[in-house]
């Protein structure tokens, strides 16, 4: 809370607000199509006055939230951009996506894709993700038959399982922020909840969903043509080792600082504190957007102008994601700021659902309201984040929280959600088709994530 600010509105009273709260944002972006960046600025003004923030506090208090996200995110964000961008144009996708069809064979074409999409789902988000590869998908299914969804669904739900699992994706990025888990952690905690969720309700799901739905594939490349059509594409392992690079260098700080915890190095050595910048997740990434530049562009002969350009052009489409995801920090801050969300934590607390529980039932409740995965995820994160605190919960078991969360943010899409037109748009399916399809997909995935998250968390919470 501000300095000398004492909250005298009772936890009955702040609950109402916070209720209202959200209340108001699912109006203003539902009702009202309010862009989600702008109503969430409003709400967190209204919230903040409603709670009885002094005036001079308040405008502290949002710039201070969305800049704390900021700090982290946009950084994280803007450079996973820029690596997706240079290994899309440079048509590593492509050359990827083939060598693991040659590699799996024929009839596990749809596991390759979807392994496809997993790595490539780490720097790529969800929408230009399933752009860049559903001319890819279109190619293999017209080649080998049996329909779209049988190649497409694994593909989209690679996709989604690494948007709100795996950083540096904004919403657990944000919601890492918010709650003071650890990146590297969440990275492990994420990529081990990711992967067997897609398995499972992803492309086992998506295996039973193609024989039953046979849908024709759509006669208009959707996903648009590569910028580049080069002769000379990237390898599939050097495409590969482009991608792991910075997870690679996020892992190296990981192990410091287990190393410090552990008593096996001094952290207040000079090359501890040096070598543990050069590993932080932004830099890391950094590090793989200048070795991708050279790799896949200047290595290529590619006009530096035009790699410049290329980088350019990256940013455009994620300013949105970074200006919303700055928002529901702002918003989660001003939660934090009039003790609501200090009010709602005890008063879950007192119903006696674990937690990790509570978040996920909120995280639920938001994504069916309003939509959005990201400002689920986000919101979800700032209510729980006093609870968190007072429980003292750190490493693995709040990375599992966090992933608690995500899964609840996945669950349930439906005509509210982007995600929902977009996926059921490009592959020519109807509304009833996507609602039998995509959204029952989602919710598995939300559901398997989840108890995925409970084991992880659980069996590190001893």
């Amino acid at each position: 809370m501000p300095e000398g600010f004492q909250q005298t509105l009772g936890a009955g009273t702040l609950l109402a607000i916070a209720v209202g709260a959200i209340a108001l944002l699912l109006v203003l972006i539902i009702q009202f199509r309010v862009h989600a960046f702008i109503a969430l600025v409003i709400v967190s003004l209204v919230t903040a006055f409603a709670a009885g923030l002094p005036s001079g506090t308040v405008l502290d208090v949002l710039t201070k939230g969305f800049g704390s996200t900021l700090a982290s995110v946009a950084l994280l964000v803007g450079f996973g951009a820029m690596l997706g961008r240079l290994v899309e144009v440079s048509g590593g996708a492509q050359t990827l996506s083939d060598a693991l069809i040659a590699k799996f064979g024929e009839d596990r074409a749809p596991l390759a894709l979807g392994v496809a999409a997993l790595i490539f789902g780490f720097p790529i988000f969800f929408d230009a993700g399933l752009v860049v590869m559903l001319p890819i998908v279109f190619s293999v299914a017209r080649r080998l038959g049996g329909g779209i969804l049988r190649y497409a669904l694994p593909v989209a739900a690679a996709f989604s399982c690494m948007h709100a699992f795996v950083p540096p994706h904004p919403g657990p990025v944000a919601s890492a922020e918010l709650l003071g888990a650890d990146i590297g952690t969440l990275t492990i905690a994420g990529l081990l909840v990711a992967i067997p969720t897609w398995f499972i309700a992803g492309y086992l799901y998506s295996l039973w969903a193609g024989r039953r739905f046979i849908l024709p594939v759509p006669s208009f490349l959707s996903g648009g043509e590569r910028e580049e059509d080069r002769a000379d594409p990237p390898k599939p392992g050097t495409v590969i080792l482009l991608l792991l690079l910075p997870l690679a260098i996020i892992f190296v700080n990981t192990g410091l600082d287990t190393a410090r915890a552990a008593g096996w190095v001094n952290g207040d050595a000079g090359w501890y504190k040096a070598l543990r910048v050069v590993c932080a997740t932004p830099i890391a990434l950094l590090i793989a957007v200048l070795v991708a530049s050279y790799v896949l562009g200047i290595r290529r002969g590619l006009d530096k102008l035009r790699i410049e350009s290329l980088l350019d052009s990256a940013l455009a489409p994620v300013c949105a994601i970074i200006l919303i995801t700055g928002a529901g920090g702002m918003f989660g801050g001003v939660l934090k700021a009039t003790g609501i969300g200090t009010a709602l934590a005890d008063s879950l607390s007192g119903i006696g659902l674990p937690l990790i529980v509570s978040g996920f039932v909120i995280a639920l409740a938001l994504r069916v309201a309003q939509g959005s995965a990201t400002v689920a995820l986000i919101t979800s994160a700032g209510l729980i984040q006093p609870a968190i605190a007072a429980q003292g919960i750190t490493g693995f078991p709040l990375a599992a929280v966090v992933v608690a969360l995500a899964s609840g943010s996945l669950a349930l899409s439906h005509v509210n959600d982007s995600g929902f037109w977009l996926v059921g748009r490009f592959l020519g399916m109807d509304v009833k088709t996507t609602l039998k399809t995509w959204t029952v997909m989602e919710t598995l995935i939300g559901l398997v994530g989840f108890i995925l998250a409970c084991l992880l968390y659980f069996a590190t919470n001893g």
